[in-house]
């Protein structure tokens, strides 16, 4: 499927914790069709970077831009192109999987029929336990219940924040399948992971991502464009 191409853009991001600084001079980009790896040490600020490319907190200088403007000249815009999953999954522990993809879909404005949902929550391996409440369910299955609405989502950029934390390894390599298929048709992937991440077409031919080390103030260097990282 052929995408519209689209640019998403950090420019010399800075960030403090209290007095302290955490990073500064940040950049990279992403085009349509591209995955980035943000990778870094326990500590770094990589939760803080992404929060503030999803525009919830603030950064004491530099800029994000969509489109190629700021995000803040039209913030209803980006948060329309924008699928963020934190650390914090979002989701209501008395409702059941099912009807959590189904409030979320109806908080944001979309179309989710019953069968989506079901549907994107088989492909997580969630079949079988779509009606129970997420209360019972292990970390394990509330992480897949999360992720199951990217399979939901229509927006073209993803920011995910350790998204394969807690899973299996047949959840790992679903997450992966999820990931590749959206940049293969054209979507935008920023992630963060402790381990090394691969994607592959679906006829098997490798997907590159690209990789960012994000350094502290302290033991910063210049930083080299994103690199390409072949599987």
């Amino acid at each position: 499927m052929d995408a519209p191409d689209r640019m998403f853009e950090v420019k010399d991001l800075a960030c403090s914790r209290g007095n302290k600084p955490l990073f500064e001079a940040v950049n990279f980009s992403l085009k349509s069709g591209q995955a980035l790896h943000l990778e870094g040490d326990n500590g770094v600020g990589k939760t803080s970077l992404l929060r503030i490319v999803c525009g919830l907190s603030p950064a004491d200088a530099g800029e994000v831009r969509w489109q190629g403007q700021s995000v803040q000249a039209d913030p209803t815009a980006f948060r329309t192109a924008l699928f963020y999953l934190g650390h914090n999954l979002s989701l209501k522990e008395e409702l059941s999987a099912l009807e959590n993809l189904q409030a979320d879909a109806a908080v944001a404005g979309r179309t989710l029929s019953q069968a989506q949902a079901l549907g994107a929550l088989a492909r997580m391996g969630l079949r079988g336990r779509e009606h129970l409440p997420l209360r019972v369910m292990s970390q394990g299955q509330k992480r897949r219940t999360a992720l199951a609405r990217l399979l939901a989502s229509q927006a073209p950029l993803w920011v995910l924040d350790e998204p394969f934390v807690a899973l299996d390894a047949k959840a790992v390599d679903g997450l992966r399948s999820v990931l590749a298929g959206h940049v293969a048709q054209g979507g935008m992937v920023l992630f963060t992971s402790h381990q090394p991440i691969t994607l592959q077409r679906p006829d098997g031919s490798p997907l590159a991502v690209q990789s960012y080390r994000l350094q502290s103030v302290q033991s910063q260097t210049p930083q080299r464009a994103p690199q390409k990282v072949q599987p």
